[in-house]
């Protein structure tokens, strides 16, 4: 076993609520808003209701666990996998930049599963997603690009991540988290090659990933034992799933370096690497005073991940594979100034106008914001008007980004919005869940969370 998975363990093994600064809390709640607003908007929205009929079929019909799509009560593991999918699909959930995962989707389902089962506390709930969010993310810093060339990090690390959460709320000693760490490792998976049919597959990505975690954490709980070496083994995960891993990213600053608050909000409801091109198309127009029919072309400058995932999106064919198609998200801004979860639900996907702004639309590997990638996401955009200028956007933190954050007002906004666009929720349901987790930290108890 390296030194540096040794010490990521011990870490995770002596977290506790006392070590956590105010700030790191605070924000912890501001993803878990977060989260849960993509969970309501997400309920409904195919392919979830398919994982709630599974966990109505195979799952039990009671627990002391919420399903918080049909609201009924389950196991940790059913609860994990339906509400895991659920905060995934509408493409609203957080991201960390440098890790390239969605760490709300996999670590807040483990972790509120867990602990509505073992009737923790919410300062349980905050350490075990706080050690979720960071192990998480070292995880996949340690991967590198190459992994997320080919692999969903959020499916192949979210499993890991969320079983740390799991195991976080079950006690788990150091070396229990060693052993953790290969049941969870060996059970990653995530292939981008759904992509290019606008298959489902991303949906079941994270409920898996997150149901794993809950099913490592629980066995290795009753004694299973795991790969003691499995990021950086012989025939571990970087020999795997890598070419350029980095250990040293394991143990970055534990306890000094709060990767969680690093972690970036979702402005658009689209695929984070179109949200640089989105602000900075934003910005070029409403400076120059554009519209869309004044713009001949739009080059988006990008880095190869962009690339990579936008690239095998040509003419999307339902509205999630929109989210993933550059021309689509531009020509929503352009047309729209906006490319929120309405635009992408009530614009036909067939819209005449945005087909052809889409048209319009290229990407372009751009040095520069290649070599920014994936610490920053540059956006970058040279539009060619149609009296004859070439205009230059630039924006170096799209909104939404620790330093271009969503404040507080702005999360219970964007909550209000997506429970609005579910039809689930009350206005005085809405001010109660907000309420309830912006006092996550003095809560005896998270059941029931809504």
């Amino acid at each position: 076993m390296s030194d540096a998975t040794r010490a990521l363990a011990s870490f995770l093994a002596e977290l506790r609520y006392e070590d956590l600064p105010e700030a790191v809390v605070a924000r912890t709640e501001d993803l878990f808003l977060d989260w849960l607003a993509s969970l309501v908007a997400g309920g409904g929205q195919h392919p979830i209701p398919l994982f709630a009929g599974y966990a109505r079929r195979m799952g039990p019909t009671s627990g002391p666990v919420q399903n918080l799509v049909d609201g009924t009560d389950t196991s940790a593991y059913f609860a994990a996998l339906v509400n895991g999918a659920a905060s995934h699909v509408v493409e609203q959930d957080d991201l960390h930049n440098s890790s390239v995962l969605h760490p709300a989707t996999v670590v807040f389902p483990a972790a509120l599963a867990m602990a509505q089962e073992q009737g923790k506390s919410g300062r349980d709930l905050i350490v075990a997603s706080v050690a979720g969010y960071e192990a998480g993310i070292r995880i996949g810093e340690f991967l590198g690009r190459s992994h997320y060339r080919i692999f969903h990090t959020t499916g192949t690390v979210g499993t890991l991540a969320a079983a740390v959460a799991a195991g976080k709320i079950l006690g788990l000693d150091r070396d229990g988290f060693i052993n953790l760490l290969g049941s969870a490792g060996t059970q990653a998976s995530g292939l981008w090659e759904f992509l290019r049919d606008a298959a489902d597959s991303k949906q079941l990505h994270t409920a898996k990933a997150a149901a794993d975690g809950v099913l490592a954490a629980c066995l290795t709980a009753d004694g299973l034992t795991g790969a003691r070496n499995i990021l950086e083994g012989d025939q571990g995960l970087a020999a795997g799933l890598s070419r350029d891993a980095d250990a040293r990213f394991l143990d970055d600053r534990l306890g000094e370096r709060w990767a969680l608050s690093e972690t970036s909000f979702k402005f658009h409801a689209s695929c984070r690497h179109t949200h640089p091109a989105a602000d900075a198309l934003l910005a070029v127009m409403r400076e120059h005073d554009l519209k869309a029919d004044d713009i001949e072309s739009v080059t988006a400058r990008v880095h190869q991940g962009a690339i990579d995932v936008l690239g095998r999106v040509d003419i999307p064919a339902t509205i999630h594979q929109a989210k993933f198609s550059m021309g689509t998200v531009l020509g929503l801004i352009a047309l729209h100034a906006h490319a929120g979860l309405a635009e992408f639900h009530q614009i036909p996907l067939d819209d005449a106008a945005v087909a052809a702004f889409r048209d319009k639309v290229t990407m372009q590997l751009d040095a520069e914001v290649d070599n920014a990638y994936p610490a920053r996401w540059l956006g970058r955009v040279d539009v060619v008007t149609r009296d004859g200028r070439t205009l230059h956007g630039s924006i170096d933190e799209p909104k939404g980004d620790p330093g271009n954050t969503l404040s507080r007002a702005e999360l219970e906004d964007k909550f209000r919005r997506l429970a609005r666009f579910a039809g689930t929720l009350s206005e005085d349901a809405m001010g109660a869940a907000i309420e309830r987790v912006w006092t996550l930290h003095n809560a005896d108890s998270v059941t029931p969370l809504i």
